[in-house]
């Protein structure tokens, strides 16, 4: 009896929960390091909203050059993206972030010390093509880095610090909208030159890629890599064996340094194998990763973040303080709402916050729409439409950070397999740029065609198809490995995979084809 009682004694704990595991450390200090490089981005976004009402006034430029100079951007640093995945298999991610910091340094420098409109431009240029490599390689180092139970929470971090740079670039608007009108813009661009210094060197400290050394055949220090940046010394191995595979290693080599094929580098047969002969499960990837980074933009928040001084404006506030304050007003709620959603991906998953996100968005978006669409059509100021607009533009920017904000990058930044991931976050870092370089170039043609109301009401049309397009086709990827993300992909989703397995149970789901990698 005695032996019985000290046997179920001992088995009690087997039925105590398991201890959900500490978040690592290191991997989370190599996100913070990597994507503070998206700081650059947030800033230009942001300072320019205010920037643009002093440029105008000095310079004396159209609304058309003005919707131009703010949109150009976005067009230019397509080619640093296009750049950027085969810079970063080329240098490694690290190197590629310190030199997006050093191409976005020369950017801000020159747009700081223009005078006139066509060097500001050249100055938006190269700023531009600092831009795009830092967006391409923040989330994909992140991505590359980071353990599978808080991927979500670490490759959210590069939207994080974009709305950071947005924040920080509304306070610099209010800050320097005091100061004589010749020296106010130039402060407010030229001051973006400081945090690249600063990325640049803190960025050296990070560790490589663990997936960029393997491809490139040194183990060992991949290996070293992965021992810090994972929960533990068996996740350690098993991310190792799993990287091994995608680039082709076999299992048994543990050499520190093996002779890996110039093709399984990447870069060789990549476009051929995305856009000329994809596998059901690659070109079904495909398709969920540009079309995520589409509808995140085609939606009009950077219509609302570049323009929110104008929407104001339109609402009835008339001073420019006012108009400026109450943009950062924008910017710390759009701050605080994606740091809610950092803390959130890894628990509720991708699926249900990306579309509890777009349903708020379509709301805040159609109410904006009436709202501005009375006060439009009124002869008298009507104080209820004037907070109801300034209400929704914040719901929007809350209910767009609560998911489509930080999804975008986390979940196009992991569906990619290894070989693919570079040139397939890049090309949607082009898609994202383009729509967005649209929106912010048409915005205020877009407001007189249309009425500004009008154009709200066509975001939120947009920001509904999006809904439904997410709905059919994105399965769940909470959990799973990068190596194992293929195996999810090839079907049209009806239902969330929230257990997080491998992608193997069919219910709920319409298969497309069978005979490619599922």
């Amino acid at each position: 009896m005695a032996a019985e009682a000290t046997m179920d004694q001992k088995a009690l704990p087997d039925f105590d929960p398991p201890k959900k595991p500490k978040r690592n450390k290191f991997a989370f200090a190599c996100a913070i390091l990597a994507s503070m490089t998206s700081i650059l981005l947030g800033y230009d976004i942001g300072v320019m909203s205010g920037a643009a009402i002093f440029i105008q006034r000095d310079l004396k430029v159209s609304d058309v050059k003005i919707e131009i100079l703010m949109g150009i951007i976005n067009v230019y640093s397509l080619i640093g993206s296009c750049l950027a995945g085969r810079t970063s298999d080329w240098l490694g991610r690290r190197y590629t972030i310190v030199f997006a910091g050093a191409i976005f340094f020369a950017g801000a420098i020159l747009m700081g010390f223009s005078t006139n409109y066509t060097f500001l431009m050249c100055g938006r240029f190269v700023a531009g093509v600092g831009i795009g490599y830092a967006l391409m390689i923040a989330p994909v180092y992140t991505a590359e880095v980071s353990p599978a139970a808080s991927r979500g929470f670490l490759t959210s971090f590069p939207e994080v610090f974009i709305n950071g740079g947005i924040l920080l670039g509304y306070i610099s608007n209010y800050a320097f909208s005091k100061v004589p009108l010749y020296l106010t813009w130039r402060l407010m661009l030229g001051i973006g030159a400081v945090p690249s210094v600063v990325l640049a060197l803190v960025v050296l400290v990070m560790p490589e890629s663990p997936r960029w050394l393997v491809m490139q055949g040194r183990l060992g220090e991949a290996r070293k890599v992965l021992d810090k940046t994972s929960d533990s010394k068996e996740e350690a191995l098993l991310r190792l064996a799993d990287i091994k595979e995608a680039a082709g290693i076999p299992e048994s080599c543990n050499d520190d340094v093996v002779q890996v094929s110039k093709q399984k580098r990447g870069g060789e047969g990549v476009w051929r194998e995305m856009f000329v002969n994809p596998t059901p499960a690659v070109r079904h990837i495909l398709i969920a990763g540009l079309g995520i980074h589409f509808f995140q933009q085609a939606s009009g928040i950077d219509a609302v973040v570049l323009y929110s001084p104008t929407i104001f404006k339109k609402a009835g506030i008339t001073s420019d303080t006012d108009q400026l304050l109450a943009t950062v007003a924008v910017g710390f709620v759009k701050t605080l709402f994606i740091l809610v959603a950092t803390f959130t991906l890894d628990r509720f998953g991708r699926r249900p916050l990306l579309l509890s996100s777009f349903g708020g968005m379509i709301f805040s978006l159609t109410t904006l729409a009436v709202s501005l669409t009375i006060i439009d059509h009124s002869h008298t100021k009507l104080m209820w439409a004037v907070g109801l607009s300034i209400a929704t533009v914040l719901s929007y920017v809350a209910t767009f950070s609560i998911g489509a904000g930080p999804i975008t990058w986390v979940y196009s930044s992991e569906i990619f397999p290894l070989k693919l991931r570079a040139q397939g976050c890049a090309m949607g870092v082009v898609v994202n740029r383009v729509t967005s370089g649209v929106i912010s170039m048409t915005f205020l043609s877009l407001s007189k065609a249309i009425t500004i109301g009008g154009a709200f009401f066509l975001f939120g049309g947009i920001a509904l198809v999006g809904w439904l397009f997410f709905f059919t086709m994105l399965p769940e990827t909470q959990g799973k490995t990068l190596e194992e993300m293929e195996g999810s992909f090839g079907k049209f989703w009806r239902k969330s995979d929230a257990k997080g397995t491998n992608g193997n149970d069919n219910n709920g789901q319409i298969q497309l084809e069978t005979n490619g990698r599922t």
